[in-house]
């Protein structure tokens, strides 16, 4: 880690069936404003769509715009916009013009998103790594050129103008996400981030880290890395199973809940992996729901303990990989609030300042 380490929290807008979107919602958005006034640096959410277990966060552009008039100096990130299913001069104009509205504390994060958003939005899963690459090379023309016209297989565009414009210059930072470095040389030679994280161990994502920084030193660019990690601390070591088992279990079940879709389809699992999907076509997201509490805590899946155990956790992950930010999702599969909100406090009191700040 080179330089001060920026802190974060980041939630996924889990909604379970029964229970409330908009007090979802709510919640989340009380404890960003809570994130704010405890000094992280960063607020992030998840774009996804159809299915409420995973998220409900389907306008996250709105929900930073809101949450601006509320908070000093968060910046806000959407981990990950899933470009394929945005047309993408459409989504420049929109994104800049949350821009505006969050003055100038947007972050952009890019990606193709989860497989089984697209059956349900009904678009070929073989074209969504065409329209992902197409759609950076719009999305970047339509932030630095007055107009432009771009002729692609799935974009044809004619002498475009795309207003507004974004007024951090040249365009809000970019983050990319995934478990592949394939795009990633064309991120490091554009000087975008990466952020990495998920329901699994560090190591599953070391590979495609290391990847990414050989190409940014081969660019001779500056590597920004985020780190994402669920994080659950209490002050009673003895009663902290008991606090957040159960929300856990659910968080694993509910990481699962729309693999189902993609099994409908006797032909998907080579679909997946011709689409560069095949992390969807394994069964690692199928054997989460059935992890156990201690190999979900014992082998660092989630950092749950006293704060003590989640900083020496918090120095494991940065001796094995390199980062400049870390996220924590406090809150999850509809955790009580004052959970999450204690965990945002006592990391930010009794572990941020001893990882480097």
């Amino acid at each position: 880690m080179v330089g001060k380490l920026r802190f974060g929290v980041y939630d996924e807008l889990h909604n379970g069936a029964g229970i409330d979107g908009a007090k979802t919602t709510w919640e989340v958005f009380h404890l960003a404003e809570l994130a704010d006034q405890l000094g992280y640096d960063i607020f992030s959410v998840i774009e996804h769509h159809f299915f409420q277990e995973f998220s409900i966060s389907a306008n996250s552009l709105a929900f930073f715009s809101a949450l601006a008039r509320k908070t000093s100096h968060l910046r806000f990130r959407t981990l990950c916009h899933t470009l394929p299913l945005r047309n993408p001069v459409v989504f420049a104009g929109e994104a800049a013009f949350a821009d505006i509205l969050t003055n100038g504390r947007l972050d952009i994060g890019v990606g193709r998103g989860h497989a089984w958003e697209y059956p349900a939005a009904g678009m070929p899963m073989e074209e969504t790594q065409g329209r992902y690459e197409e759609s950076l090379d719009i999305i970047e023309l339509a932030w630095t050129r007055e107009r432009f016209s771009y002729d692609g297989k799935y974009y044809k565009l004619q002498d475009v103008a795309v207003v507004p414009k974004p007024i951090q210059k040249p365009y809000p930072p970019v983050y990319m996400v995934g478990t592949s470095g394939a795009a990633f040389e064309r991120g490091a030679r554009k000087g975008w981030a990466l952020a990495f994280g998920g329901p699994v161990p560090v190591s599953f994502f070391k590979a495609g880290v290391d990847r990414y920084r050989e190409a940014c030193a081969k660019h001779g660019i500056k590597p920004t890395v985020a780190a994402v990690r669920a994080v659950y601390i209490g002050e009673d070591e003895a009663r902290i199973r008991a606090e957040c088992e159960p929300a856990l279990k659910r968080f694993y079940a509910y990481s699962a809940t729309a693999l189902p879709t993609l099994r409908r389809d006797p032909a998907m699992k080579q679909r997946l992996i011709d689409s560069n999907y095949a992390f969807y076509a394994s069964d690692v997201m199928e054997q989460l729901p059935g992890l156990s509490y201690e190999k979900i805590v014992n082998e660092a899946y989630v950092y749950a303990g006293s704060a003590q155990k989640v900083l020496d956790q918090c120095g494991a992950l940065m001796k094995e990989v390199e980062i400049d930010e870390l996220l924590i999702i406090s809150h999850f599969a509809n955790l009580e609030p004052w959970k999450a909100a204690r965990t945002q406090e006592l990391f930010a009191r009794d572990v941020i300042p001893h990882l480097g700040r």
